[in-house]
């Protein structure tokens, strides 16, 4: 049995580099060489058990690689071909794809809510912080990358950018707006970059640490906050003259952060909140005007799909938006315990890290 190195869920606390088994592939899939994946918060979740997932699972949701093998039903592609796929590997056909909504493509079971088809790679099947990875529904989700594009630049399409800019999307920033992001981080700086290709005039970024703030500058932010010397929702105010914001984005997954988006927010303006919560929010009463303010607050769960990662690499491709400045850091597979060590304690800078195995 041809074998492969593959990061392991092993128990929380725990991801370690093991070897496993290439994986067989079905007539809808397609078996991708990984060349370049990174790490992302959500896998941070999971190392600390606070996202369940199957012990022994390969982690992993944000593949860049080459076609190895092909399943007998795939058409359109060719092995050899340099591909990417979303985090999200929508089927294509269920409810969910046909509602369009492929994100939430097997969403939702008797004992509660969990995203269990459209994120499946390191949530539901072994994903692709290895050196193979099993794509599945490869016709909805296999996306050629441009020959002029390198693995780097286009390594964020997978749920980064695709979240960051759903974010602004589904917020439905107009023309002239003014837009709050709070928290910097990688999906951060894509919604605030986001924000400004939507069409925002003002948008403000908001962190604590002033690299991050120098890089969302890079992104397209007019105006920047830094939260460890200011209260960011008294500025915000401030430099609104009082009118609050259009659109306040939330991309940390904390209360703190999340109640901050609606204090900031004008009357009928949009909560886009793109954090992962490791818990119950509460809403406070003033700020949401007691149920009768006309705001709204909607979530986005990155979308995916083969014509997803097209549109996102031909964003980049244009040069409309470099996204280079993100990864910081680079590792080999063998090394990926020491990129979870740097990555989950945020050190040395870090944002996003490059693997190649």
């Amino acid at each position: 049995m041809a074998m492969m190195k593959a990061a392991v869920f092993v128990e929380p606390g725990r991801i370690v580099l093991e070897d496993k088994p290439i994986p067989d592939i079905g007539p809808l899939d397609a078996l991708v060489r990984v060349t370049t994946t990174t790490i992302c918060g959500t896998d941070i979740h999971i190392l600390k058990g606070e996202y369940p997932v199957a012990r022994g699972l390969t982690i992993g949701h944000e593949p860049v690689g080459v076609i190895e093998k092909l399943g007998s039903e795939v058409r359109g592609y060719r092995e050899g071909q340099r591909v990417t796929a979303g985090a999200i590997t929508p089927s294509g056909w269920s409810n969910a794809c046909l509602s369009g909504c492929g994100a939430q493509d097997g969403a939702g079971t008797a004992h509660g809510w969990k995203p269990l088809g459209g994120w499946r790679f390191g949530n539901t099947i072994d994903g692709c912080q290895a050196e193979y990875v099993r794509v599945p529904d490869a016709m909805a989700n296999l996306a050629a990358i441009p020959d002029e594009l390198t693995d780097e630049q286009v390594l964020m399409c997978p749920d980064i950018m695709s979240t960051g800019l759903g974010g602004a999307e589904s917020a439905g920033i107009r023309i002239g707006d003014t837009v709050a992001v709070f928290a910097q981080g990688p999906i951060g700086l894509c919604a605030t970059a986001g924000a400004k290709l939507s069409g925002a005039t003002t948008v403000i970024a908001v962190d604590r640490i002033a690299g991050r703030l120098e890089i969302a500058r890079l992104m397209g932010a007019d105006l920047v906050i830094n939260s460890s010397k200011v209260d960011p929702v008294q500025e915000i105010l401030r430099l609104t003259d009082g009118r609050g914001v259009d659109v306040a984005i939330e991309a940390l997954g904390l209360q703190a952060t999340f109640e901050a988006c609606l204090r900031v927010l004008r009357p009928g303006g949009t909560l886009s909140s793109l954090g992962v919560y490791s818990g119950d929010l509460a809403i406070p009463l003033g700020p949401f005007g007691a149920g009768l303010a006309d705001l709204r607050i909607l979530t986005t769960l990155c979308p995916g799909g083969k014509e997803r990662m097209r549109r996102l690499m031909s964003v980049i491709q244009s040069g409309r938006l470099d996204l280079k400045p993100m990864v910081t850091h680079r590792f080999r597979l063998d090394d990926i315990e020491k990129a979870y060590d740097l990555f989950g304690h945020q050190r040395d800078g870090v944002l996003k890290v490059a693997i190649t195995p």
